[in-house]
């Protein structure tokens, strides 16, 4: 596929979002399509903010490593050990292992096995109030085992709510100042944050609910107010792909931890598996392929990182999953 037909395919799709392409060091794409703002007709660029959903799980997977390195604790320690909790149902032997890689079978507050509309959540609890992982526990510490620790993946915000809460107890911060401090701004992210819903800076994009017969609303009351260690943070294409680079030089985390948070741990379907933070898809007879993935109300991004070929494909989207389509569609015809 040559660069033309991308283009011309998110004319034709209205695709609303940024595009970036790149093998080793070259550009091989970098556009930006659609608006950021519909009320200002403000458009999208190259160097618009969006939001990640899930996709930052990585920063929490990572944040945990780096505090491995320094010995607080380990992979292997108990969550009853290394994080205070006074009212939950909790297995005693759920490791920081476990909640890295899904498999630690606590209750989601938002069980994708179950409900399928995130907004939902926001019917008693209202959205505005959710600033901080410690904000979520009520919503599941109270609830029963969903399953025995390691018994099966299991996909699960909660687990990383509670990653995030260790990260806070051991670094003495916020889980988003560690972030910024110690990723965002260590990899050269600069445009990256933790903005809430209500105060979001320039070059960052609302994001849209699509209601039909080309309809839109925004996403401001589907959320939470700020992003957390399940998802929620805002970033660009040019700043993901730094991050990636980061990583993948160990600027981030020694070899031995990047192999491990890299390593398919688990697998969650057929030729899918899970490292920390990140999915790895293992085609048989093919090296191994990593993605990054986030999809809420008004949000979506895909980033791909092949190796073999030392390329990197990130789309992201402030319009439910047009990301996830895009990216089908650049895959499927070989860019």
């Amino acid at each position: 596929m040559k660069k033309h037909d991308l283009h011309i395919h998110c004319i034709n799709t209205d695709f609303q979002g940024s595009i970036l392409v790149t093998t080793g060091s070259q550009i091989e794409f970098k556009e930006a399509y659609g608006l950021a703002d519909r009320v200002h007709n403000v458009p999208n660029s190259t160097h618009t903010r969006f939001g990640m959903a899930s996709g930052c799980k990585l920063f929490t997977a990572i944040a945990i490593l780096q505090l491995i390195e320094k010995g607080f604790f380990s992979l292997d320690s108990r969550l009853l050990d290394v994080l205070r909790l006074k009212h939950s149902h909790f297995h005693e032997s759920i490791t920081v292992h476990q909640l890295l890689t899904h498999t630690s079978g606590i209750p989601d507050y938002f069980d994708e096995e179950e409900m399928d509309d995130f907004e939902d959540l926001w019917k008693e609890q209202p959205s505005y109030r959710m600033e901080s992982p410690a904000d979520f526990l009520p919503l599941f510490e109270q609830e029963p085992m969903k399953s025995t620790p390691g018994e099966r993946f299991s996909y699960n915000n909660s687990g990383y709510v509670l990653l995030g809460l260790i990260i806070e107890q051991h670094a003495g911060i916020t889980f988003s100042d560690y972030v910024e401090t110690h990723i965002f701004e260590a990899a050269g992210m600069e445009k990256s944050g933790y903005f809430r819903m209500d105060r979001l800076p320039e070059e960052t994009a609302m994001g849209y609910i699509g209601l039909g017969d080309g309809q839109y609303k925004s996403n401001i009351y589907s959320l939470p107010v700020k992003g957390g260690p399940d998802g929620g943070a805002f970033s660009t294409t040019g700043d993901v792909q730094a991050l990636l680079d980061s990583l993948w030089k160990h600027h981030l985390l020694t070899k031995e931890s990047t192999d491990l948070l890299l390593k398919p741990h688990v697998e969650s379907s057929t030729g899918t598996f899970y490292g920390y933070g990140i999915w790895v898809i293992k085609d048989e007879g093919a090296a191994p392929v990593y993605s990054l993935m986030g999809l809420d109300p008004g949000v979506s991004f895909r980033s791909i990182i092949i190796p073999e070929a030392e390329r990197m494909i990130t789309v992201q989207s402030n319009c439910d999953d047009q990301a996830f389509s895009l990216m089908t569609f650049i895959r499927a015809n070989g860019f």
